[in-house]
C-alpha cells in the first residue's frame, strides 16, 4: 500500500461496504478482503476504522466544499439565478459521482449522534452558508417575509439531499456512468424549473403589491 492509488482502493471499499452494510456491521477485515490488502495495513494508515471513516469524511467534504466555493467563484459574474442554478449542477453532479458514499453519509446525518453533531459544527455550517448566500441573493428583494426564505431554503436543501436518503426510489433506473450522467441532468432540470416557477410567482406578487398601492 505504498500509493495514493492503494489508499484510494480502501476507501473505495469501505465506502462501498458502508453503504451496503452500514458503519457497524463492516469490519476492518471485511474492507481489507474487499480492497485486496492487509489488515495491518489499514490499522498502519488509518488507525482502524473509525480513523478510516474520518480520513473518508474529511476528504469527502474537503473537496465538495472545495468544488463549490470555485463554482461560485467562477460564475461570480452571471446572474444570481443562474449563478445559483450552476451551483445545484455542481452538488447534484459531486453527490452522484460519489453516489455510495453520499448516501451513506447522509443516511448517518439522518440520527442524532457524535458523527452528526461534528459535521453540523465543521463542514454542514460551511455547506449551509454557500446554498443560503446564493439562494437569498435570488431572493432577497421578491420575498420581505424571512419566514418565507427560510422555508423555502429549506424546500431546496431537500431537494439537494433526497435522492440519496430515498435512493432505493430509484436505484434500478441507474446502471452504469451513463445513467448517473442522465440522471444528474434531469434531475437538476426539475430544480431549475422550480426556481423558475419560484421566481416568477416572486415577480407576479411585486406587480400585484406594486399596483395595489
Amino acid at each position: 500500500m505504498k500509493t495514493n492509488l492503494s489508499k484510494q482502493k480502501v476507501i473505495e471499499a469501505a465506502s462501498a461496504l458502508f453503504f451496503q452494510k452500514g458503519f457497524h456491521g463492516t469490519s476492518v477485515r471485511d474492507i481489507a478482503e474487499k480492497a485486496n490488502v492487509n489488515v495491518s495495513l489499514i490499522s498502519y494508515y488509518f488507525k482502524g476504522k473509525q480513523g478510516l471513516l474520518e480520513y473518508a469524511v474529511t476528504d469527502y467534504y474537503e473537496k465538495y466544499l472545495d468544488t463549490m466555493e470555485e463554482a461560485l467563484e467562477h460564475y461570480q459574474d452571471l446572474h444570481a439565478l443562474d449563478q445559483l442554478k450552476e451551483l445545484i449542477f455542481i452538488i447534484i453532479q459531486y453527490k452522484q459521482s460519489n453516489h455510495q458514499f453520499s448516501c451513506f453519509i447522509h443516511r448517518e446525518l439522518s440520527l442524532d449522534s457524535v458523527f452528526v453533531r461534528e459535521m453540523a459544527v465543521t463542514y454542514l455550517a460551511k455547506e449551509n452558508y454557500f446554498i443560503s448566500r446564493a439562494f437569498f441573493s435570488v431572493l432577497d428583494k421578491q420575498h420581505s417575509s424571512i419566514n418565507d426564505r427560510n422555508y423555502l431554503l429549506m424546500q431546496l436543501k431537500g431537494m439537494l439531499i433526497t435522492p440519496y436518503i430515498m435512493h432505493n426510489e430509484w436505484k434500478n433506473h441507474i446502471i452504469g456512468d451513463g445513467s448517473h450522467d442522465l440522471f444528474v441532468t434531469n434531475y437538476v432540470k426539475t430544480i431549475h424549473r422550480w426556481l423558475d416557477f419560484l421566481v416568477e410567482v416572486s415577480g407576479e406578487k411585486i406587480a400585484e403589491d406594486a399596483h395595489g398601492r
